[in-house]
């Protein structure tokens, strides 16, 4: 089972193998520029050689991009959404160039204009995203928890998208927290049950690729997009235990994006609980790892 987490690529690409090894990931998400602007960066082919080879001989695999904050596909603002696809279509040449999975991103706020109103400009944006990405990436559409008019925050809306566009290489990452706050109980076996359910028949279980494990600072339904430390949440040890175990998930990556006990990010108190609640042995350290 692959469970992983968020890391930084500080200090060139291939550091953030170092840093997912440091904490018992045997996969993760990494951003390939600064989340708060449109800059992009390039990597040069010595550092992509050195991330692929690190992932390989580490067995860190698979590698996902988190799309940049600034990414509002419901945008009213034209300038606004063609950086938006700049961004995304860059992200998903890199994606390519170091062997990553896909791009996972945020759709957006429709800012009280409605989702059925922006939803042609949704889709003409990702059908150009995709036309100019190479064919082994995956665009990935993130749920969200419903906050400031967010657009995903129900599975059906992802569904639409995706079965409008009809390409293969349109995916879904699932957000716990997020579908916990957006009204989906999977803190207990009926709920998840019934959100699974209701996945696969808006989405299809097929185009799941990803999970962000996170609990929620949040109750249920209350449409904020807050991340807690798991067992330390609403959803909670035994609704991640569930959520784990479940036949459905049990071949989708796991990856962390919690605030970490120290208050650091994904760490590996978090892995081993994951993984402990998944019925797999605990990373061990003999000693802390040097990145």
């Amino acid at each position: 089972m692959k469970i992983g987490a968020h890391v930084s690529t500080s200090g060139g690409i291939d550091k953030a193998i170092d840093r997912a090894q440091a904490i018992g990931a045997n996969c993760i998400q990494i951003f390939s520029s600064a989340p708060q602007t449109w800059r992009r960066r390039i990597f040069a082919d010595e550092q992509v050689l050195a991330f692929r080879s690190k992932s390989l001989d580490a067995d860190v695999t698979p590698t996902f991009i988190h799309g940049v904050y600034l990414v509002n596909l419901a945008t009213a603002n034209p300038d606004n959404l063609t950086k938006s696809e700049d961004a995304l279509a860059s992200d998903m040449n890199t994606t390519s160039q170091i062997g990553a999975t896909g791009v996972i991103f945020h759709l957006g706020s429709h800012k009280g204009a409605g989702y059925e109103s922006v939803l042609p400009q949704i889709i003409e944006s990702i059908t150009k995203i995709l036309t100019n990405s190479p064919d082994d990436a995956c665009l990935i559409l993130e749920n969200s928890a419903g906050m400031g008019d967010g657009i995903g925050s129900k599975f059906i809306q992802l569904g639409t998208i995706i079965k409008e566009i009809g390409d293969k290489r349109l995916c879904v990452c699932v957000d716990t927290q997020h579908s916990y706050a957006a009204g989906y109980n999977i803190a207990t076996a009926d709920g998840l049950e019934e959100a699974l359910e209701e996945f696969n028949r808006d989405v299809g279980l097929d185009r799941l690729v990803a999970i962000h494990a996170n609990d929620s600072k949040i109750p249920l339904g209350g449409g904020v997009d807050r991340h807690e430390n798991i067992g330390d949440g609403y959803i909670g040890r035994e609704g991640f235990e569930l959520i784990l175990g479940h036949r459905a998930l049990r071949d989708v990556p796991f990856l962390l994006e919690v605030p970490g006990f120290n208050k650091e990010g994904p760490d590996k108190e978090n892995i081993n609980i994951l993984r402990e609640l998944a019925g797999l042995d605990p990373v061990s350290f003999e000693a802390e790892p040097s990145i």
